[in-house]
């Protein structure tokens, strides 16, 4: 399963879809039990480590005196109970920022992972390498540096998501939101360029270009 973009990329461009727009289906954990104490979030009742909650994932807490309510990044799992949290970051490795204390925390994650997944899988096929063309001798490992598929993954996640949310509630502005973010995840692939190592010597020996690869119909 490929990646390029995790939850923490859709927060920045769109954090209602870990509020109230949050699909249901993709929560991997909720609760009511959680206590916040500089940034660590802890919950008797939860287990985070078999709920497959992860690093770059998203956790929507809001606390019954009101000064939690909102979404922030999943920085690590400590334990089955216990998670480390921060203010959402203009960049991962900035310091992180600890949200305020709250002895009473509603907590819920819900993951675009498999959005992220099906759009990785589109990404590799568009480029003619591995998992999508599974004939290829070149695999998404072997890109160099895969962050400049990252915007491309995020725009193609939203317009997936934003269609799901079109489907269900017949609401207009969901599909225009996907028609948008659907032209800007094709512009943004065919600004990729991807160097390749194919041989595991660290220098690229392949460079594959987006506009260059056009999808022709049969």
């Amino acid at each position: 399963m490929v990646k390029f973009s995790n939850d923490v990329d859709i927060l920045r461009y769109e954090p209602g879809l870990f509020g109230e727009l949050h699909l249901s289906s993709q929560v991997l954990i909720s609760g009511s039990d959680g206590i916040l104490n500089s940034g660590t979030l802890s919950a008797s009742g939860a287990d985070f480590v078999s709920s497959q909650v992860e690093t770059g994932q998203v956790i929507y807490l809001s606390s019954s005196d009101g000064v939690l309510d909102g979404a922030y990044e999943i920085v690590s799992v400590d334990s089955a109970t216990t998670v480390s949290v921060s203010v959402l970051r203009a960049n991962g490795d900035d310091e992180e920022v600890v949200p305020a204390d709250s002895s009473v925390v509603s907590y819920r994650v819900c993951t675009y992972g498999p959005q992220a997944a099906e759009v990785g899988f589109e990404l590799t096929e568009y480029f003619g390498i591995g998992p999508g063309n599974p004939s290829s001798d070149i695999d998404a490992d072997d890109i160099l540096d895969a962050s400049v598929l990252r915007r491309a993954s995020v725009y193609g996640v939203l317009a997936n998501v934003y269609a799901t949310l079109g489907s269900k509630a017949e609401d207009e502005n969901f599909w225009k939101k996907s028609l948008y973010y659907q032209r800007l995840f094709e512009k943004a692939r065919e600004r990729c360029r991807l160097s390749i190592d194919s041989d595991g010597d660290g220098v690229a020996e392949v460079t594959k270009v987006g506009w260059s690869l056009k999808m022709v119909r049969d």
